[in-house]
């Protein structure tokens, strides 16, 4: 009941953000939404090298105007997390590394995600979390069904094949139908082609994800939501997903 509880408030308080929050506003809650869930990666990957305010900063960059010539500074900044700690503060290279990930894999996707709300609007930003909760939600009934074949055993036991093809199938079929309210005039094989590459980026971000828990002997990367774990729980299909939306949504405007 808590579970079931907990994810209609965050669904509802989703769309709420989305529909109704000024650009201004989103850009700062995403923005802090980065921050918490590179805070819950560092946790996981046990690095002291405290970085998680990089992808907010670099979220909130990424979500407004920039300038093409700004994104040439972003391997930069990158090379400067590594490094300062590494020359400052007796990080070791590894450590470093693995916190300035943070920014790619949490606040670049992040970033994107805004824009796409920027540039396309509301609607096509929840087309593609619906598409990624759709695939979600698929993935598990197909699985608990029809599932016989682990996926990833040693990631990830209670996935299976089976519901991975359901995922695929109910994924692509949803972008097609609902994504053509949303890029008038896409042709329905490219928009079904599109919600199956985001159908199989979000389960290789799903297993990212759990793999890195499972190293770190963890179930969760945090307890912030009741009955569902962390920020990071929640968002780790759509972090793969965003870039490879985000760039459609650019070719169709």
């Amino acid at each position: 009941m808590v579970r079931l509880a907990s994810g209609l408030a965050l669904a509802v308080a989703t769309v709420a953000a989305i529909w109704f929050l000024p650009v201004m506003a989103l850009r700062l809650l995403v923005a802090g939404l980065a921050a918490l869930a590179a805070a819950e990666y560092l946790r996981i990957v046990k690095t002291d090298v405290r970085v998680f305010p990089a992808a907010a900063i670099v979220c909130w960059l990424l979500s407004g105007p920039l300038p093409a010539t700004a994104l040439a500074l972003l391997p930069l900044f990158l090379l400067a997390l590594v490094a300062a700690p590494v020359l400052f503060g007796g990080a070791t290279a590894g450590d470093a590394a693995a916190a300035a990930f943070s920014v790619v894999y949490i606040g670049v996707p992040l970033g994107l995600l805004v824009g796409i709300h920027s540039g396309r609007g509301r609607e096509a930003t929840l087309l593609l979390i619906a598409a990624v909760v759709v695939s979600d939600s698929m993935q598990y009934y197909t699985g608990r069904t029809f599932g016989r074949r682990p996926l990833a055993p040693a990631i990830s036991p209670k996935k299976t094949i089976e519901g991975a093809l359901g995922g695929v199938f109910f994924g692509a079929l949803f972008m097609a139908i609902a994504g053509s309210y949303v890029f008038a005039g896409a042709p329905p094989l490219s928009l079904a082609v599109l919600g199956l590459v985001i159908v199989v980026l979000g389960i290789l971000g799903d297993l990212f994800e759990s793999r890195l828990k499972r190293q770190a002997d963890l179930k969760d990367s945090s307890t912030l939501i009741p009955g569902h774990g962390g920020v990071l729980d929640r968002i780790d299909a759509l972090l793969f997903a965003i870039p490879a939306f985000y760039l459609f949504a650019g070719l169709a405007a």
